[in-house]
């Protein structure tokens, strides 16, 4: 992950996969990047606990970076920056 700070990022698209169990918000994500140019970043806002260890496994495995992921009230923002 890099070194970012999380709090000042624009994302171009955020996909609210709250409530939704896992896979769902991963599927969700799958579905969302493409749809962000390459350079841009895709949040992702889930309260599925599982989300924070499988958004980044995917990017990593699929050429996109994970920068990290901020708590909220009840759930994580993911942020995914599109490197393909």
């Amino acid at each position: 992950m890099a070194t970012v700070d999380l709090t000042t990022i624009k994302a171009a698209s955020v996909v609210d996969a709250r409530g939704s169990a896992c896979p769902g918000p991963l599927m969700e994500a799958k579905k969302a990047i493409g749809k962000v140019k390459v350079g841009e970043v895709l949040e992702v806002l889930s309260n599925d606990p599982g989300t924070k260890n499988d958004i980044p496994l995917w990017a990593n495995k699929v050429g996109h970076e994970c920068l990290g992921a901020l708590p909220g009230d009840g759930y994580d923002r993911i942020f995914v920056l599109r490197k393909k």
